[in-house]
């Protein structure tokens, strides 16, 4: 994978209105020109997303950095889906820079559902099986060709090395917050602990956000800006940052994870967990409260 990245500093993103995205719509879809366009509430992070009438997605990075992941999505989200247990998107046009908007950006098929949240599985475990047989799935499709870790998806899939320096500066925020000694070792061992450097595919961003319910169900999964094939460890932060310890113990025996992934996993719920611990240092809004909460979680399991 060479040598350790330097990450840089955060993303300088910017802001995308309806109005905006109609104009890129008329000017370089003019079939669809017209159609309403609607904010979605849940927007995320890494792209501005709006409705486009009832049936589509216009998804439009926020910045240069997201950017990256648009034409890799454009090419293998039609390559995974027939080989997926649950629908994922699927690209129906790229979108050049215009009207004021400077990136590439995507229209995709429009899927229904709400964000995974813990009050809302109807069976946590359930929940948990469902998505190990998706990750499953994922995993067994031929990584050969696959985009190897970098920046287009922040080197998901590459050693937790990677982020070494942030974790270790987290963790000096938090000196006398949290069991920093526990959370070190935790993070040490994890580190230490190899790959047998298989390349495999991966979601890379396995968040709430990004598993839909309906019904309480898991029934779909998006967002794959940050896929590509490596390290497949980093999609089991999931098992402490969501599932319950039922479900936990689900997840990793039907995904056959062994000692040494899922002390991988547990390095990269940790590094994400610190991260935002430390970025909502005295607060006490829901974020901050989640974010402790899950912290201890992985420092008791």
């Amino acid at each position: 994978m060479g040598s350790t990245p330097d990450l840089g500093p955060p993303p300088r993103r910017i802001t995308v209105d309806a109005a905006q995205v109609g104009r890129l719509v008329s000017e370089q879809f003019p079939d669809w020109a017209g159609l309403p366009v609607r904010p979605v509430a849940e927007s995320g992070w890494d792209n501005r997303t709006f409705r486009l009438g009832d049936g589509m997605v216009a998804r439009l990075p926020s910045a240069a950095e997201y950017a990256l992941a648009v034409d890799k999505e454009q090419r293998w989200l039609p390559a995974l889906a027939p080989r997926l247990p649950l629908p994922v998107p699927i690209p129906l046009a790229k979108g050049e820079p215009g009207a004021g908007y400077p990136f590439s950006w995507s229209i995709h098929r429009w899927l229904d559902g709400e964000p995974a949240s813990a009050a809302g599985l109807s069976d946590p475990v359930r929940f948990a099986l469902d998505l190990a047989d998706f990750l499953v799935a994922l995993r067994n499709v031929d990584a050969a060709d696959g985009p190897q870790p970098g920046e287009h998806n922040w080197f998901r899939g590459a050693t937790l090395r990677t982020f070494d320096t942030l974790t270790e500066r987290a963790l000096t925020d938090l000196d006398g917050e949290i069991e920093v000694g526990s959370a070190r070792d935790r993070w040490k061992s994890a580190l230490d602990v190899p790959w047998d450097g298989i390349d495999r595919w991966f979601h890379g961003d396995v968040a709430p956000g990004n598993l839909l319910l309906d019904g309480g169900r898991l029934a779909a999964v998006i967002d794959f800006g940050t896929c590509g094939v490596g390290d497949p460890s980093c999609d089991l932060a999931i098992a402490w940052t969501l599932l319950t310890a039922d479900g936990r113990r689900a997840f990793r025996e039907r995904l056959s994870v062994g000692s040494p992934e899922w002390e991988r996993g547990r390095g990269w719920a940790l590094w994400k967990t610190l991260v935002t611990c430390a970025r909502t240092r005295g607060r006490a809004d829901r974020e901050a409260v989640n974010a402790r909460r899950v912290l201890a979680g992985i420092l008791d399991d």
